[in-house]
């Protein structure tokens, strides 16, 4: 069954959305704030509006420093240690987040 709107387009998911702004990120995060943007931009068209771009962006944001608190805490083995470093990764997330917002919002307007 297909995922149609009354406006006859087709609809996206947040969680997919939200998957592929995760996965673009990780593979451009040599260009910070152009990967950002553009993993935005592709996961907002794929999310299918503007408001389950910005749904798919608080996911993909909160995974994001999910991720990093537990890869923190298995590389160091010690859960303060761990959440200390998950931080400084999340204050290094939160630098391409503003990016990653700007494009869901243009990505959203182009679905």
């Amino acid at each position: 069954m297909s995922n149609v709107n009354s406006s006859g387009r087709q609809g996206g998911s947040v969680l997919s959305g939200s998957i592929w702004m995760i996965v673009i990120s990780v593979l451009l995060f040599w260009l910070p704030g152009v990967g950002g943007f553009i993993s935005g931009v592709v996961g907002g068209k794929i999310a299918g509006g503007v408001g389950p771009a910005l749904a798919a962006w608080l996911v993909s944001s909160i995974l994001f420093g999910v991720v990093f608190a537990v890869f923190g805490t298995m590389l160091t083995g010690m859960i303060v240690v761990g959440f200390i470093a998950g931080l400084g990764g999340l204050l290094i997330a939160f630098i391409d987040a503003g990016a990653r917002l700007l494009g869901a919002i243009i990505g959203g307007v182009l679905a």
